[in-house]
């Protein structure tokens, strides 16, 4: 029952241009997207962090660095790579404008119909299908949850840095949302998105956080013990969490 912290990275120069950027090497955090992951930072400070997991690709590492130095001396988690929480392998899309993918046939299936569609080959650039993006990566996280459970205990925090379509094929999964409805989920540049596993179902407790407020994880400790281990819900909604100190 560890809690993961979902986090996208910064905004990049592909973000602001519309271009979708997938495997492209060499890009990192803009200016904006290096002040959207200090507010992260700034929000995540007192999360008390015990794993830091990032996709390898620059935009990410970097969005971790910067959590992770803003994190207090002494409590600050190494950050660690997960290839399969990497970008989807957009083959011959990849580095191309959006405007222009639009124009593919292609692009309503990826909109409509994802769980049919393979991204078309390409000599410099792998591919592969969104069913197998999203597999691999529910795969990393309950890996990396029950990892984290193990060596920390029920409750403890995790975060993993990833991607716009990753996060949202996850929050999917998690939701037990098919794959081609996915795209109804919002997965903006340095939001962070909450899911606990339990043995029998997953909770999202956030999705899509933007705002400027500290993450405040201390009421998640009263539901855990509310919840047990068997992940039942609670019926009729339950009372909530506890109002913020002040």
């Amino acid at each position: 029952m560890a809690i993961c912290l979902l986090v996208r990275h910064g905004r990049t120069s592909a973000n602001a241009d519309g271009i979708l950027a997938g495997w492209t090497p060499g890009l990192g955090l803009d200016q904006t997207g290096m002040e959207q992951a200090a507010r992260v930072a700034g929000r995540l400070a007192d999360a008390r962090l015990v794993r830091l997991v990032t996709s390898p690709l620059q935009r990410c590492r970097e969005t971790a660095e910067v959590l992770r130095d803003g994190i207090p001396q002494g409590a600050r988690p190494e950050v660690e790579t997960e290839d399969r929480l990497a970008e989807a392998r957009y083959g011959a899309w990849t580095g191309r404008p959006l405007k222009e993918l639009a124009e593919d046939p292609l692009w309503r299936d990826v909109l409509d119909r994802p769980s049919t569609v393979t991204f078309p080959a390409h000599d410099d650039h792998e591919h592969e299908s969104m069913t197998a993006m999203q597999a691999r990566a529910v795969q990393a996280l309950q890996e990396w949850d029950g990892r984290v459970e193990a060596e920390h205990g029920p409750g403890a925090v995790w975060a993993a840095v990833s991607h716009g379509d990753v996060i949202k094929a996850l929050l999917a999964d998690a939701l037990a949302t098919p794959l081609d409805e996915f795209q109804r989920i919002v997965v903006d540049p340095a939001s962070v998105s909450i899911v606990q596993r339990t043995v029998t179902r997953s909770f999202v407790l956030r999705t899509n956080d933007t705002g400027s407020d500290p993450v405040d994880l201390s009421g998640l400790t009263a539901r855990l013990a509310a919840v047990g281990s068997t992940g039942d819900a609670a019926v009729g909604g339950g009372a909530g969490q506890p109002a913020p100190r002040t």
